[in-house]
């Protein structure tokens, strides 16, 4: 039997969270744009995480916009020993549209604004949603760099980058967390996943849960549920938690069933043959 992955990590070295996490972005309405259909089950859903343990909630201020900000801060506040993190850097024009802006003047202006739907003096995981192309990326980093020194947010991450791109980030200021696209089928960022193991930085996977055509009938999460009792949805975060000590996935719901049954994956242990076999099922 493999050995039961640590429960918690460091988010730059003093901020403790337990690593499965909630991600914010299904409380809002379809396309991540407006309020949720059902208001009430999303605070609901919130509170909930709370009651079960989960201590770090990720959002961003484009998830509504400004949305998903609103609604933890209506249902959490004040937020005791909960980590929230926030993103700025992709700006909204419609539903499911989505564009980076990364001129520094724009994401101080969001990170205050942030400040305030939150309710908070200081931001604990602020992150850089998207290097913006058209804008020099050393000058990005050096606007998150003072805003730490400001005292505005605690510690800082950035969104979708390579190895090349941290690697130049951390020549300007310390990064505490990478978020990328990572899950059981799509595993381009493996590299940076590896970089992050290396260094100690958080790595948090979106969209964690994709299973896709492993989960049909007959097919191989469908025998490791039967072997395991637990769901395919739980084995991709189970695997994602077996995959390094830094891996923090933040699996999102608007429903608090699902939230239940997402957070059970935290108790799913797999054996080192049932890792084997997750791992083989990568492209």
């Amino acid at each position: 039997m493999s050995t039961p992955p640590p429960d918690t990590f460091a988010i730059g070295g003093d901020l403790t969270v337990h690593r499965l996490g909630y991600g914010a972005m299904q409380i809002t309405g379809r396309g991540v744009w407006g309020e949720p259909d059902d208001r009430e089950e999303c605070l609901a859903v919130l509170r909930r995480a709370a009651e079960l343990g989960v201590d770090f909630v990720d959002t961003a201020d484009s998830y509504g916009p400004a949305v998903s900000e609103d609604l933890i801060r209506e249902a959490l506040f004040p937020y005791g020993e909960l980590v929230v993190a926030t993103k700025a850097g992709l700006v909204r024009t419609g539903p499911g549209e989505w564009h980076p802006v990364g001129r520094p003047e724009y994401l101080r202006q969001q990170c205050e604004m942030s400040l305030r739907r939150l309710g908070v003096e200081q931001i604990d995981l602020f992150q850089l949603h998207r290097i913006d192309p058209q804008v020099p990326a050393e000058d990005q980093f050096g606007l998150l760099a003072s805003l730490k020194e400001e005292g505005k947010v605690r510690h800082l991450g950035l969104s979708e980058v390579s190895v090349g791109e941290l690697d130049a980030a951390r020549k300007v200021v310390e990064i505490a967390t990478v978020q990328n696209r990572f899950n059981l089928v799509d595993r381009a960022s493996e590299d940076v996943l590896d970089r992050c193991e290396e260094l100690g930085i958080g790595f948090i996977p979106w969209f964690p849960m994709a299973t896709g055509e492993l989960a049909r009938e007959g097919g191989p999460l469908d025998d490791l549920a039967k072997a395991t009792g637990a769901s395919a949805s739980q084995l991709a975060l189970a695997w994602l938690l077996q995959r390094s000590p830094v891996v923090l996935p933040i699996p999102g719901t608007s429903s608090v069933a699902h939230l239940e049954q997402n957070l059970g994956a935290a108790a799913v242990t797999l054996t080192d043959a049932q890792v084997v076999t997750l791992d083989d099922l990568g492209d």
